[in-house]
């Protein structure tokens, strides 16, 4: 596609269906003047349409259990990042813009062996022999990210004053850091770096990485070793190898709980293409361009839900998702922690099967679409990696969902994720050796209060929430006031409009008197 065929009227009026159907769906509308939103397989076939991007925004968007129903939420989740090789004389042109007339391969398979949004895969092999695989960027790809951004802002900027504060927020957010996301991965030199980092902060995880070979890296290209095994969810060759699952997804959640809880440093995509089960049955992560760092707050609020949710916690785990940001702080804790223990019933009985508990879940998603649930940037691809990794379970084991199979072993990583000691003898020299801080730090609040110079700091989102009711409360306020302007206005420009200048007055008077 030529780069100005990205704003053609036809590919700027098929991102305005999709998302105005977007927009319907969330909001459970059934039209907007003569639009109707688009059909599940219809809005598959338009995201397909529209590529690289739209595919990436959908994946983040199929997380989203309480903006779709079941029948979106099917169609979203079937999207791969897979699309057509680029063709012959795109090729040759991304080929030498990363290796220019170096003569780097022994073999160079033209044909890739996998092709995605951001790029396709190329097996080769050097000249002392040794297999690789060949990353290669597509043509074009960082003009047609940045044209799609730009049309999803504006129309996102179009349709902004349409939702309600919490659901612009989350549509906001997962804008903002699929935004960011997608232009970090379309650079292959940032990928690079990741997998150097991730090989090293996890080389003691039992996890296998490619090596990569720097000298012939790029922007366009990453050269790295060929890494051999079965796609994760290719259950009919994990058999035939005598390969047990349960081991490998224990190992992956248990990566996982190092990644999020300990390490703070994540691998965003964890989709079967990019997880490989080699015939020794060890684990092969591929594709590092999107990799997620988790600041210590949000780690802290993940570790509390976790550990409120294993004690069957209710109100705390309502406090900690607060704290992390997706329910807006003035929610009823009360209500909310009722709705979270229901769900947490669904999916911590035994009896029920795995139909039944989707079927009884999104009932209960239902009746929550007025809550004020919001999606903070930093949540965004936690929720992606966690049912993404729970989908993969369920590939192999019947009812596996993350309450009953993934949260006892979150559970057992809290520990390590707070820092425990290996012996209690560590744990209470420690204790011991802080007391003395911890004494200075009591009797400085204390001499602080008394000297009127204690200071309270506020979260974000109470922030946030402070902001959103001071902005309501002065609404009505200027509101009148600028009644009662005008109303001098009228008196002065033309005296026969007194009468209505008086009533307008009256009005705002009424208005400030009455003010809720």
């Amino acid at each position: 596609m030529k780069s100005s065929n990205y704003y053609s009227p036809k590919r700027v009026y098929r991102v305005f269906i999709l998302i105005l159907s977007l927009f319907l769906l969330i909001k459970k509308r059934k039209n907007f003047l003569f639009f109707k939103p688009l059909k599940p397989k219809e809005l598959r076939d338009t995201i397909i349409y529209l590529g690289a991007s739209f595919i990436k925004l959908a994946q983040v968007l199929a997380t989203r259990a309480d903006f779709f129903t079941k029948e979106y939420l099917d169609k979203l989740k079937s999207l791969h990042d897979e699309l057509p090789p680029m063709k012959q004389d795109e090729f040759e042109i991304v080929y030498k813009s990363a290796f220019g007339d170096k003569d780097i391969f022994k073999e160079f398979n033209p044909k890739p062996i996998a092709s995605a949004s951001i790029g396709q895969v190329h097996e080769a092999y050097l000249k002392d022999g040794t297999k690789v695989a060949v990353k290669l960027r597509r043509y074009n790809i960082k003009r047609r990210v940045k044209a799609d951004i730009n049309i999803l802002n504006s129309l996102n900027y179009l349709f902004r004053p349409l939702f309600s504060q919490y659901t612009k927020n989350s549509i906001e957010a997962v804008i903002v850091e699929f935004a960011k996301m997608i232009q970090k991965e379309i650079n292959l030199s940032t990928e690079l770096e990741n997998l150097k980092k991730f090989s090293k902060v996890y080389k003691d995880c039992g996890i296998i990485f490619p090596k990569p070979f720097e000298e012939y890296c790029s922007e366009d290209a990453l050269v790295m070793s060929f890494e051999e095994g079965f796609r994760f969810d290719d259950k009919e060759s994990l058999l035939k190898s005598g390969i047990d699952f349960k081991p490998i997804i224990n190992k992956l959640v248990n990566f996982y709980a190092e990644q999020m809880l300990v390490k703070g440093f994540f691998h965003a995509d964890p989709h079967p293409g990019n997880l490989l089960v080699n015939k020794k049955g060890q684990l092969i992560l591929l594709d590092f361009g999107m990799v997620k760092r988790i600041d210590n707050s949000t780690r802290v609020a993940i570790i509390q839900m976790i550990k409120a949710a294993h004690e069957k916690d209710y109100e705390t785990y309502v406090s900690s998702a607060k704290r992390l940001g997706t329910i807006a702080y003035e929610a009823p804790k009360a209500e909310v922690a009722e709705l979270v223990e229901r769900m947490f019933e669904i999916f911590d009985n035994n009896s029920l099967s795995a139909f039944t508990m989707q079927t009884l879940a999104f009932e209960l998603l239902e009746s929550t679409k007025d809550m004020p649930f919001k999606l903070p940037q930093e949540a965004i691809y936690i929720l992606r990696a966690s049912a993404i990794i729970e989908g993969l379970g369920t590939t192999y084991i019947p009812n596996f969902n993350g309450i009953k199979d993934i949260l006892p072993i979150l559970q057992q990583n809290i520990p390590r994720a707070l820092g425990a000691k290996d012996s209690i003898i560590e744990f209470i020299i420690d204790e011991v050796k802080s007391t003395p801080d911890f004494l200075k730090n009591i009797k400085e609040t204390m001499r602080q209060a008394n000297d009127g110079e204690l200071k309270v700091e506020l979260s974000n989102y109470q922030l946030e929430w402070l902001k959103k009711e001071i902005k309501e409360y002065l609404k009505p306020i200027i509101t009148s006031f600028m009644l009662i302007l005008l109303a001098i206005f009228i008196a002065i420009l033309d005296r026969s409009y007194q009468t209505i200048s008086i009533l307008i007055v009256i009005f705002a008077t009424l208005k400030l008197i009455y003010l809720k």
